[in-house]
């Protein structure tokens, strides 16, 4: 991975898309800019992809973000709403894969909250809040799922900098043991 990175999070939805981007130089992480797309107004579900992969093109454009997490299709009673989300969150990959992104993820939404907040069942504010403390910023109450997209990218920063995510990711901790014999006393 390189020195810095600059990660997307995408909270993917077929009224509201959020997307939050945090920069990470070293072990800190930089709020950068967040937004919501609102879809209600659009005229079809597919005006709606459109939309979402312009949308998420110009962010990438703007920020070239190296690393997508977003925010997976969770299980639902309609599956009409899992198809739905699930054909969201595939046109903003579609078009975070084709300005460069390098390496997508995904993350349940109660996996995200949890490492932001400890509680997998937080609310929207609750993890407003604590972003709000984590990266020392003042957020808007209006963009809500923005903080869920930036949240989803927080978390993804936090599992691929922490040395038990990275142990279970290539051979689990004999290989983790292999490569850092330093930190074993």
């Amino acid at each position: 991975m390189s020195a810095e990175r600059i990660i997307l999070g995408i909270d993917p939805g077929t009224q509201l898309l959020g997307f939050g981007i945090i920069k990470v130089a070293g072990k800190k992480a930089v709020y950068v800019d967040m937004g919501v797309l609102d879809l209600r107004k659009e005229a079809d579900a597919y005006s709606k992809l459109q939309a979402i992969y312009e949308c998420i093109g110009e962010v990438c454009r703007n920020y070239h973000p190296t690393e997508l997490a977003i925010e997976s299709p969770f299980y639902g009673k309609n599956a009409q709403v899992v198809l739905k989300l699930g054909r969201a969150q595939g046109a903003a990959i579609l078009a975070a894969k084709e300005y460069g992104v390098e390496s997508v993820t995904e993350y349940a939404p109660r996996k995200a909250k949890e490492a932001i907040v400890g509680n997998g069942a937080a609310s929207k504010e609750q993890v407003q809040l604590m972003l709000e403390k984590t990266l020392g910023v003042k957020l808007e109450s209006r963009h809500l799922d923005a903080t869920d997209a930036l949240a989803i990218a927080l978390c993804h920063h936090y599992e691929t900098s922490s040395p038990i995510s990275a142990a279970r990711g290539k051979g689990g901790w004999e290989q983790f043991i292999k490569d850092h014999p330093e930190r074993i006393s």
